[in-house]
């Protein structure tokens, strides 16, 4: 409804944001049925009806029209007068090798396994332990170990919903100082090639478990730095390479209960060469009711890993039980910041 003198139009009255939030699920799996059919990639070369999808798809062509009709009210598809469908600028993020990872991201997010660990948020609140935990009967890395489909997708969401963090880092803390980095969980590799593109008299070493690390040879190679990165494979909880002058950890305290951080944070005071440094990328909870987006990704650690996002006083105090000092906190462009810890 619009306020009559041709401005934005009026938001919808409180009752019905709460429905449009309740009924934000629908819009979830509407979204990763497209994916899952990849409409996006079979649509890359032109409209198509929906008879003509059917087959390729294995679905019903009524059905599939009616998805699709509802995907072009979301704005990801423009339907024509003729009942033809073509992708718009948002629906070609879709497409699987578009920059992003949007694909992977909600074939992840939107995905059967995630909505059921999802649906145990009541008994995480209630109990304070993992919901994914519950509905999976593993911890959630541990499901990712034993189904490597599905740890590739959760590898490229990271990078997805991560995307702008690695040059926001590279751009607003200076590494210039650090002759080797050791990127602790990096997962692929997309973080730490993307600091030693900016800073080419680093070296680096990443670490993370096997089937992690398995796709990050392709990364690395194709950013031209196998010359300059060490690949090793191994669990943080066990021990880190020892011999940095830096430890990269990027959103991994935030994935775990606090003594399973000191743990990790143990281990890499022990192995930095002196003088060394701790770098916690994560999302620095502002005060009282300041938004910000790392608020409600805390609710995902709480139900999801049995983590959880801290304010720069929890920080102070969790490096402190480690045996760290806090020495400073550097925002970045993105949503995450830089905190800086050197052994107290």
């Amino acid at each position: 409804m619009s306020n009559g003198d041709g401005g934005s139009p009026e938001a919808p009255p409180p009752h019905a944001q709460l429905v449009q939030m309740a009924m934000g699920h629908w819009i979830s799996r509407v979204v990763y049925v497209a994916a899952k059919l990849d409409l996006a990639g079979r649509l890359a070369n032109g409209p198509k009806s929906a008879d003509e999808l059917a087959g390729p798809t294995g679905t019903d062509a009524t059905a599939l029209y009616r998805l699709m009709r509802s995907l072009a009210t979301l704005g990801i598809l423009s339907e024509s007068d003729s009942r033809q469908f073509s992708l718009t600028p948002l629906g070609e993020a879709l497409k699987a090798d578009a920059p992003g990872a949007a694909r992977s991201s909600v074939l992840t997010i939107a995905s059967d396994w995630w909505f059921r660990g999802f649906g145990e948020l009541m008994y995480s609140v209630q109990t304070g332990k993992s919901g994914f935990e519950k509905a999976l009967g593993e911890p959630i890395f541990d499901y990712l170990g034993r189904n490597p489909e599905d740890a590739s997708l959760f590898s490229e969401t990271m990078i997805g919903f991560h995307g702008a963090e690695p040059p926001a880092v590279a751009a607003a803390y200076d590494f210039s100082d650090v002759g080797t980095l050791a990127d602790v969980g990096g997962a692929s590799g997309h973080l730490i090639t993307t600091i030693l593109q900016r800073y080419p008299k680093t070296r680096g070493i990443l670490f993370d478990l096997p089937h992690v690390v398995r796709d990050a040879p392709a990364l690395v190679g194709a950013r031209g730095l196998t010359d300059r990165v060490e690949i090793q494979a191994g669990s943080f909880f066990d021990s880190v390479p020892a011999g940095a002058d830096a430890y990269l950890l990027s959103h991994i305290i935030h994935d775990w209960r606090e003594d399973l951080c000191l743990t990790i944070l143990g281990h890499c005071r022990r192995a930095m060469n002196p003088g060394g440094r701790v770098l916690i990328i994560e999302m620095v909870l502002p005060p009282a009711d300041t938004p910000h987006p790392g608020k409600m990704l805390d609710v995902m650690m709480l139900v999801g890993p049995g983590g959880q996002e801290r304010s720069a006083q929890e920080y102070d105090a969790l490096l402190g039980k480690a045996g760290f000092r806090l020495n400073r906190i550097v925002p970045t462009a993105s949503a995450a910041s830089v905190v800086e810890a050197v052994v107290a």
